[in-house]
């Protein structure tokens, strides 16, 4: 019988054997070791001692000219080292069986690995993708620094000027790479008048494909962001409102800067799920912005995202991967009970996903 047995040599006694010439061609328990070198193991005719029934053993290789010397219970001993033997040729089975899995699971040109191709070629676009955003928003910024004062004097609030800025800069990033269809615009709100948006949350990509919509709504950010260069500083001359997870009295604070700059004309924009989806599906909604709707009397426009999970999965920010994205503006909603508007834009989102597929 031939197995396979990995030897702790630390726990032997490393002698020469010039006695035995071949030990391998007599009668032996031979044993093939991991790296395929034939190891024999046979007793001796002698005990270990004359007061015991342990017997000596004695392991050799053909490899090398030294023998391996042990005192052990033969019946014991060869018990366990047949256990052990055993589960390493079911582990051994097992990587062969996953292994011709994953084979027969390929294409014909699997062997030319087409999968790593194409996640070179995304990350290619990513990095070109992000020198993009990069170059363009550099010129830009300088743009939006230059006209702030004046944005600050006669448009506090909705500050459309640094939108439109804005909305170039989301346009020539995203133009060379992926292209973006658009269903219901007549939809949207008049301009000047205010609203709550609200979107299922995918991608970093949404926020590129919401700023070309041309709407100057203030979307919520996480804090951090708003350090990054460039970027963070944008959106600071934006308005965007920062917000801190996990801390309700930021959260708290959020919504009462939001009721007020809808009361004063602006328009707010959220991703009630909080997060972004990492399989796709959409998740449950939070009712933070159908209470600013409620409390402010303004419409409630429900957005349907399609495409962008695909495009540049959560988590995966560094992969661009082509594809059309589609934006559903459906129309707008209002009610008197945050509940309700909560239930009823999540129904309107989802639908509009059942319908894409």
């Amino acid at each position: 019988m031939q197995v396979s047995l990995q030897f702790k040599f630390s726990h032997f006694n490393i002698n020469p054997s010039p006695s035995l010439q071949n030990p391998c061609e007599m009668d032996l328990k031979c044993l093939f070791a991991p790296s395929l070198r034939q190891v024999c193991c046979f007793p001796l005719k002698q005990p270990a001692d004359r007061y015991s029934k342990t017997h000596r053993i004695m392991c050799t290789s053909r490899r090398h000219a030294r023998s391996t010397w042990s005192s052990f219970d033969l019946k014991k001993n060869f018990t366990r080292i047949y256990s052990d033997l055993n589960f390493y040729r079911r582990a051994k089975l097992s990587r062969h069986v996953v292994r011709s899995e994953l084979a027969g699971a390929g294409s014909a040109g699997a062997s030319s690995y087409p999968l790593s191709e194409i996640q070179l070629g995304s990350r290619i676009r990513g990095m070109c993708f992000y020198a993009v955003t990069a170059f363009t928003a550099i010129f830009l910024f300088v743009l939006m620094l230059v006209e702030h004062p004046f944005v600050l004097l006669f448009d506090r609030y909705r500050r459309k000027a640094h939108y439109l800025v804005a909305k170039i800069w989301a346009s020539l990033t995203v133009a060379p790479f992926i292209k973006i269809e658009f269903e219901g615009l007549k939809n949207l709100p008049p301009p000047n008048t205010p609203a709550v948006y609200v979107s299922n949350h995918q991608s970093f990509l949404d926020i590129y494909t919401l700023l070309t919509l041309g709407r100057s709504f203030k979307f919520i950010s996480k804090t951090t962001i708003f350090l990054f260069p460039i970027i963070g500083w944008a959106m600071f001359l934006m308005g965007v409102i920062p917000l801190k997870r996990m801390d309700s009295r930021s959260q708290l604070d959020c919504l009462k800067q939001c009721i007020a700059l809808v009361k004063k004309g602006a328009s707010v924009f959220f991703f009630p799920e909080g997060t972004r989806s990492k399989d796709g599906k959409l998740g449950a909604f939070k009712k933070g912005a159908f209470s600013v709707a409620v409390k402010t009397g303004v419409p409630v426009v429900p957005i349907t995202l399609i495409g962008t999970g695909k495009i540049m999965p959560a988590g995966m920010e560094g992969q661009l991967n082509p594809g059309t994205v589609k934006v559903i503006i459906h129309q707008p909603i209002e009610g008197d009970s945050p509940d309700a508007l909560c239930s009823q834009a999540r129904d309107i989102i989802a639908d509009g996903l059942f319908r894409q597929g």
